[in-house]
């Protein structure tokens, strides 16, 4: 038994410090200029990865003092918490599949379509119910400001390799054809016809194109680009839980076994 123990101990240990990664992942989304916009996206991750240390911890306590009922506590929980992460996994991983980007000839930079995104992402984040939030607080930000710091010719521009959020946002579509002024700044459409973006872009710093449908594509950019890094951490972390708490309930049932034939002996000693 008390093998068997130090052997879940160990495993739990190691389970512990999976709970960093997951936790990491969510501080870095979480941090990102446009998570900020959308409150309800920031958290879950992070919730999850304290979920996972607190049940490690509680694993290995329960372990380490011999206490069966934690560690039968332990494998619940890391069970509920794996599949959770599992269906979070699946779940990002089907709805930025899609990529709505373009390339641009002769420029740095890609632009976005709408349309060409998940409709799960559009309706849940892009919809007219939450829009009018992100738009708001995507225009509070310094996201674009920054670019008329950063550049200051147009081939400089040109040549950049934007964000996707700062390509949908911060300059009209190239379709349009205005003329390059500054980053934020930009004159005498030449083709106004081409599509809704082109009469909504304004030089206000306040509106530019944050009312765009290429703004709203460039913000699922941004989405899919950050949380598809974020899933190859994730994924890492999640085969190595899977194995570490199969291995934990071959442990924890090899000690139970062992309990029953300790006790079965000392009946017929």
């Amino acid at each position: 038994m008390a093998v068997s123990n130090n052997i879940t101990a160990i495993l739990n240990f190691v389970a512990l410090m999976c709970s960093i990664p997951i936790i990491s992942a969510g501080i870095w989304l979480a941090s990102k200029p446009d998570n900020e916009c959308i409150h309800w996206l920031r958290w879950p991750l992070v919730f999850l990865g304290i979920a996972f240390l607190v049940v490690a911890l509680t694993g290995f306590v329960g372990a380490y003092w011999k206490k069966e009922g934690l560690l039968g506590v332990y494998l619940v929980c890391m069970f509920i918490l794996i599949v959770l992460l599992l269906v979070l996994l699946v779940l990002a991983f089907v709805v930025t599949r899609p990529d709505g980007s373009y390339p641009v000839p002769g420029m740095g930079f890609r632009e976005y379509r709408l349309e060409g995104f998940s409709s799960w992402l559009r309706d849940h984040i892009t919809g007219n119910d939450n829009w009018g939030k992100i738009r708001a607080c995507l225009a509070d930000s310094q996201i674009c400001p920054k670019l008329n710091q950063k550049f200051i010719s147009a081939a400089d521009f040109f040549a950049a390799h934007l964000s996707p959020i700062e390509s949908g946002c911060c300059k009209p579509p190239t379709m349009c054809g205005f003329q390059y002024s500054s980053p934020t700044t930009w004159v005498g459409p030449s083709n106004i016809a081409a599509e809704a973006d082109c009469t909504i872009w304004n030089n206000d710093p306040s509106q530019l194109c944050y009312n765009c449908d290429s703004c709203k594509a460039g913000l699922l950019g941004n989405l899919r680009h950050e949380w598809r890094k974020a899933n190859i951490i994730l994924i890492i972390t999640v085969v190595v839980l899977i194995w570490v708490y199969l291995i934990a309930c071959s442990a924890y049932r090899n000690a139970q076994t062992e309990e029953l034939f300790r006790r079965y002996k000392q009946g017929w000693a």
